[in-house]
């Protein structure tokens, strides 16, 4: 049974509760969990009504849809009442409360995520989520093609859960649902596909969710043009599992602007698509201009993306993760103080003195540099 800092205390003040989703799960694969969501029969009003008896501090983080979040030993704990769909237009839900825990049960996704938990442990599992669970099989509630066109975001759900826990092939009729449904796609915002992309990526083992994403067509709305026999040959260097590293072995379109990528994700995107200009057979000081010019993360990024296979490869990558990176060492206050004003001649004699640095192999300390510096001030 689950055990983090707080929940005794949440359970106490609403027994009849449950443990749902994505904690049962995982509790019953035997994985890690970090958050525990609850669900309850009492309306929301009654679950603060009970935190404020108990002393917990409520907050009505999404109370028009039956959430509120309990907060005990400085955990937060999502506390929703049990609730039916009225309405989806393949994005939001109209939904009313009801105390039917199978109802609310039949709401949610996969057959995986469906099931509760009870204070003492005994979990009630209406659509045989654990059966599944335990077969890797990623199934959905009911009629798959109802979940996807209640809420379209599930296609991309699938592709995750597929990749951290399928071991079975894939459900066909979750298969034929998606490849129906795919251009419900279109109607989602941008970052929450982006959200769901990342995940998908940021599995151990993703090649096979995203070659199942290019079969049913989902992968050329999400990324058109990506090239899944380079993510595989990325994954086949045994590559560190960074789901941007990934998207640029898929695709050599700029992306940033498309899935709305943040100032850091774009830079290092562009910065990954630049050129490798390594050899495994370079010399340190070949390693140090580059790294002078370039961040370590993105050259070796480069050459997990565009170099070769092999040792020599890997001790590139080495070389270039344990090097010292090289700093020119003056700035626009050195040339201050030897008399050179601010201005476009300054700009230049910096340009100029960094040029021999980098051409003596970036080795030149701030003591030679600044000599360097005299001598071209003097002339």
């Amino acid at each position: 049974m689950i055990e983090l800092p707080g929940m005794e205390r949440v359970w106490a003040a609403l027994p009849e509760a449950r443990m749902v989703g994505g904690a049962v799960r995982d509790m019953l694969a035997g994985r890690q969990v970090a958050d525990v969501d609850f669900a309850s029969p009492l309306k929301p009003e009654a679950v603060m009504a009970r935190a404020q008896e108990a002393g917990l501090k409520a907050v009505p983080t999404g109370v028009e849809h039956g959430t509120v979040t309990l907060v005990a030993a400085g955990r937060g704990f999502e506390v929703t009442t049990l609730r039916r769909d009225i309405e989806t237009d393949g994005r939001h839900a109209v939904v009313e409360f009801t105390d039917d825990w199978r109802e609310d049960a039949a709401r949610r996704d996969f057959t995986m995520n469906a099931m509760s938990c009870t204070r003492d442990g005994e979990v009630f599992d209406y659509f045989s989520g654990r059966e599944d669970l335990a077969a890797g099989i990623i199934r959905f509630v009911g009629k798959a093609a109802e979940r996807i066109a209640e809420d379209y975001l599930r296609i991309l759900r699938f592709f995750r859960f597929f990749a951290r826990y399928g071991r079975a092939g894939p459900d066909a009729d979750a298969v034929a649902a998606i490849a129906a449904g795919r251009e419900g796609l279109r109607q989602l915002s941008v970052e929450r596909v982006w959200a769901e992309v990342k995940k998908i990526l940021a599995a151990p083992a993703p090649l096979e969710a995203v070659e199942l994403m290019r079969e049913t067509g989902v992968l050329e709305i999400v990324l058109p043009g990506a090239k899944v026999e380079r993510l595989a040959a990325l994954l086949e260097r045994a590559a560190p599992g960074d789901a941007l590293l990934r998207v640029a072995a898929l695709t050599d379109e700029d992306f940033a602007a498309r899935l709305r990528l943040s100032g850091v994700e774009a830079e290092m995107l562009a910065g990954w698509r630049g050129d490798l200009a390594l050899r495994p057979e370079d010399d340190d000081t070949a390693l140090r201009r580059a790294l002078a010019d370039v961040p370590r993360e993105v050259l070796v990024g480069r050459v997990w993306l565009w170099g070769g296979d092999g040792a020599d490869w890997a001790g590139l990558r080495e070389r270039l993760v344990v090097m010292e990176r090289p700093v020119f060492a003056l700035q626009g206050r050195d040339l201050v103080a030897l008399g050179i004003p601010p201005g476009v001649r300054m700009g230049e004699i910096l340009a100029q003195l960094r040029r021999w640095w980098m051409e003596g192999g970036c080795v030149a300390d701030r003591a030679a540099c600044l000599e360097a510096a005299r001598i071209v001030a003097a002339r």
